[in-house]
């Protein structure tokens, strides 16, 4: 599958980048990202959607400046991420991370006042701040803002404290926020609350966003376009409808599959192997060690080394398509 969609303009864009940690302590080096190329356009929310280890946050952190990468690019609006202090900082005005856990990004000593502020503060963004922190607070969801000010993390549920860290984010007004695993601490009562928000943000202010997850069911609700990451590399994208409705990697289709649908017949694909481990990426396709397609091939097509021997294109960033060698193969429809 592979059709080419027309982007909108570049939010923020990722060329060919890999992040490989050195060896150590007897262990090979690391490719936690290898190769990968992602295009958020103004206004999108993508999902980027993949088990635990397999390089999503690595990625993450890479896009807002706090991994460097060991090769390629990220570009903001088009111009290449300069990685010096001041240039740093400068980025971080525009692209601003959310993490995953709310308790942990909050200094327990400092209340919500402080901890919205800190951002303007650090940038030299002081005038009229009690204003951007009341306004941010507002668009966060915690209302009246006012009442939050002298509150400590202790004293707010969960989703209070995702809420005052992402109007720690918005009191920079970026125009582009990076979310790992927002919602994954959070009581499922809670979660439906924080997705709506970046909804109505995105809406009400034009942000992007990267959403990184492992739930599909988010991707479903918030995203615009999915990118689907094995062993450090995106092995599926396209729109939501075309990856969660018509997915065409076996990868893609196991993550899928083990979402409960109801119907008497379900039945969930259960992954062999090995997980991932970026020190010893296997040869040709990278997910052929667990591939239910390649384990039930004919043996003329195990013969031919399609998978285990030969190499994958990478991606590019603006297609919708599955890199599967065995995607066209009509000996493997019902695999």
């Amino acid at each position: 599958m592979s059709s080419e969609p027309t982007p909108s303009a570049s939010a923020l864009e990722v060329r060919d980048l890999s992040v490989v940690y050195p060896a150590s302590r007897g262990r090979a080096p690391a490719r936690a990202v290898d190769g990968v190329n992602l295009r958020i356009g103004k206004g999108e929310i993508v999902a980027l959607i993949g088990e635990s280890g397999c390089g999503k946050s690595t990625l993450a952190r890479a896009l807002v400046g706090l991994v460097r990468p060991t090769s390629g690019e990220v570009l903001y609006e088009d111009t290449a991420l300069d990685y010096s202090a001041k240039g740093l900082k400068r980025y971080r005005r525009h692209t601003q991370l959310v993490l995953q856990d709310p308790g942990g990004a909050l200094n327990p000593k400092q209340n919500v006042y402080d901890a919205v502020a800190l951002g303007p503060r650090l940038h030299g963004l002081t005038e009229g701040l009690p204003l951007t922190v009341h306004e941010a607070l507002s668009r966060a969801g915690l209302r009246p803002p006012e009442d939050y000010f002298d509150r400590y993390p202790h004293e707010m549920s969960g989703g209070q404290q995702q809420r005052v860290v992402i109007a720690g984010v918005l009191a920079l007004n970026p125009s582009v926020i990076v979310a790992d695993e927002p919602v994954a601490s959070l009581d499922a009562s809670v979660r439906g609350e924080i997705l709506k928000l970046i909804l109505g943000l995105r809406d009400e202010l034009g942000l992007s966003a990267l959403v990184v997850s492992h739930d599909l069911g988010l991707a479903w609700n918030i995203a615009d376009r999915v990118a689907v990451m094995y062993l450090g590399r995106v092995v599926e994208q396209g729109t939501v409808e075309e990856v969660l409705l018509r997915p065409q990697h076996p990868y893609t289709r196991a993550l899928l599959s083990v979402v409960p649908t109801g119907a008497e017949d379900w039945r969930p694909t259960l992954l062999t192997g090995e997980p991932p481990d970026p020190t010893a990426i296997p040869g040709g396709c990278r997910f052929h060690p667990r591939c239910p397609r390649w384990a039930g091939a004919p043996p003329a097509v195990r013969a031919s080394g399609a998978c285990d021997r030969r190499e994958l294109p990478v991606l590019a960033p603006d297609t919708s398509a599955a890199a599967c060698h065995l995607l066209d193969s009509t000996t493997l429809e019902n695999v």
